[in-house]
């Protein structure tokens, strides 16, 4: 048995050394090392020898086999490393470019919303998603008991704490720290209780917010319709109906020419013509009574649209939920 396994090891080391692909390496190592092989039999058959015996054969099977495991080892890494050296790289084809991502369409008509209002000399301000009742309602002219609070389903974590329904409390809080003037834009995510096809539980607001000496409602009309005329293009028709806020008066909606059928009548506009895209008005006396301006002073007008319809709008989507499904067929188109 002890000349065997010496023979057996010359002949392996031989024919290891002769080995110069993988594959005739994969066969050198199910003959000399294999659940079939010789030196496995050996190996089992070492409770059958003499006692005085099993020591030494066992410890010369013990070391080929780690011979034979580190020979085989080491040649497979020089054949795979050499094999990687060997692939013909062609430096003449073009080179694959990664696929990059874009934008999500909102993101667009977010950024897109502020650089029109950026130029016009309005800076961009954030606030907390979390809102106080205080600064979501009462300081907006919305007392606890004021039926305004109806046309805002809100989610509330306590009684004096919700998610924000609008961005406007934005603009309380930085008229609390700062002097007029003040021109703002507040974009962000917002909160209602509503799901439809035009509406989404959570979804993205852009409110604006201009206070200064001698600040009339021509200056919010001439603002928002330059606005339209940017966003939708300068030959879209603008007009401006009398509404009602409770933190502006007068207040109007504003209503641009239907972008489907160019003022003719459709479904989308509901044949009138033309589609709401947001509301706006100058802002009450009684909101600077809580922020300390003097309303004799300063006056102000302020603005808010929801950035999924003007999206719905521009881009000619009729289905919300669209942007919320991760439908890559309808991300691509953007």
């Amino acid at each position: 048995m002890k000349e065997r396994i010496k023979e057996l090891e010359k002949e392996a080391i031989e024919s290891l050394r002769k080995i110069t692909d993988l594959k005739d390496l994969e066969e050198f190592r199910i003959k000399y090392l294999g659940k079939k092989s010789e030196l496995t039999s050996i190996m089992k058959s070492i409770g059958k020898l003499p006692p005085q015996e099993r020591p030494e054969i066992g410890k010369l099977a013990n070391q080929l086999r780690e011979r034979l495991k580190r020979e085989y080892e080491e040649l497979k890494e020089r054949l795979e490393k050499k094999g990687k050296e060997k692939r013909f790289i062609d430096i003449t084809l073009p080179g694959r470019a990664p696929l990059r991502g874009h934008f999500h369409p909102i993101t667009t008509i977010i950024n897109e919303v502020c650089e029109i209002f950026s130029k016009m000399g309005f800076r961009i301000v954030t606030g907390p998603e979390i809102e106080l009742d205080y600064y979501n309602f009462e300081a907006l002219n919305i007392p606890k008991d004021h039926p305004a609070r109806d046309m805002q389903d809100t989610f509330y974590i306590t009684e004096n704490l919700l998610l924000r329904t609008h961005t406007s409390p934005i603009q309380v809080r930085v008229m609390e720290v700062e002097r007029p003037p003040v021109a703002i834009i507040c974009p962000g995510k917002v909160y209602r209780r509503d799901s439809d096809v035009s509406h989404t539980p959570m979804f993205h607001q852009v409110e604006g917010l201009l206070v200064d000496k001698d600040v009339s409602f021509g200056d919010l009309k001439g603002i928002l319709t330059l606005f339209v005329h940017k966003m939708f293009g300068k030959d879209t028709k603008v007009r401006f109906r009398p509404s009602f806020f409770p933190f502006t008066e007068p207040s109007a909606e504003v209503d641009i020419e239907c972008v489907i059928c160019k003022g003719k009548g459709c479904r989308t506009c509901s044949f009138t013509g033309w589609l709401e895209i947001l509301g706006s008005g100058m802002v009450d006396p009684e909101v600077y009574k809580f922020v300390g301006y003097d309303p004799e002073l300063y006056s102000g007008f302020a603005f808010g649209m929801g950035i999924e319809r003007i999206a719905m709008l521009k881009y000619g989507i009729e289905d919300i939920q669209l942007f919320y499904r991760n439908e890559m067929r309808f991300l691509r188109q953007f």
